[in-house]
């Protein structure tokens, strides 16, 4: 019998606070039936297994970071957009280590549930929006896009792993690493593409 009140979204929330707790590798679907009081079976009324149970931790977590990153960022251009789109990208990761995680790491996830979530696509909104600003278009766009997530990933997973051992603040490397990256948008290099080596 299905513990009344039990829905997916309490499973999800449930898991995602797990995966914070513990980190997203560490949750399991008897971890989350233990947090929810119920028999292990009980879930999967609600999630199919622990693959589909991850996949909508991560869409729950792309939402609430696009959420963060669009109230942050909202009519803000240049600079103060950037720096204003990646503070709010790293509270985020410092605030629900595990849910980031999720948003980063690559998973099957149903598409039926992908089509109905608005964080992924609000963010790919978000932020070719911001780079836009910068006068860029593609293919500079994608470039700079991957770009901004290979800077941001790369310094909150060192910072979360204890990477940064320098007696200089993290917070310091942080500011300049954001102003660093506003020169560089603002002097973006023309594309070699379809020259010679």
């Amino acid at each position: 019998m299905v513990r009344a009140g039990l829905t997916v979204e309490r499973v999800t929330i449930a898991g995602a606070e797990l995966a914070d707790d513990v980190g997203l590798d560490q949750v399991t679907m008897s971890q989350v039936a233990r947090r929810l009081g119920v028999k292990d079976a009980s879930l999967y009324t609600h999630v199919r297994g622990l693959e589909d149970l991850r996949g909508r931790i991560a869409l729950l977590a792309a939402d609430e970071k696009t959420i963060r990153i669009a109230e942050a960022t909202a009519g803000r251009a240049g600079r103060d957009a950037l720096v204003a789109f990646a503070n709010a990208w790293r509270e985020y990761a410092h605030a629900h280590p595990g849910r980031y995680m999720a948003t980063q790491t690559p998973m099957q996830i149903d598409p039926e549930l992908v089509a109905k979530a608005p964080g992924p696509r609000r963010a790919v909104e978000l932020t070719y929006g911001m780079l836009r600003g910068y006068g860029l278009a593609e293919p500079d766009l994608t470039d700079a896009v991957r770009l901004l997530r290979s800077t941001f990933h790369g310094f909150v997973a060192l910072e979360a792993a204890g990477g940064f051992g320098h007696e200089r603040s993290p917070q310091r490397s942080w500011t300049r690493a954001l102003d660093a990256l506003h020169v560089l948008l603002e002097n973006w290099p023309p594309s070699r593409e379809g020259e010679t080596s």
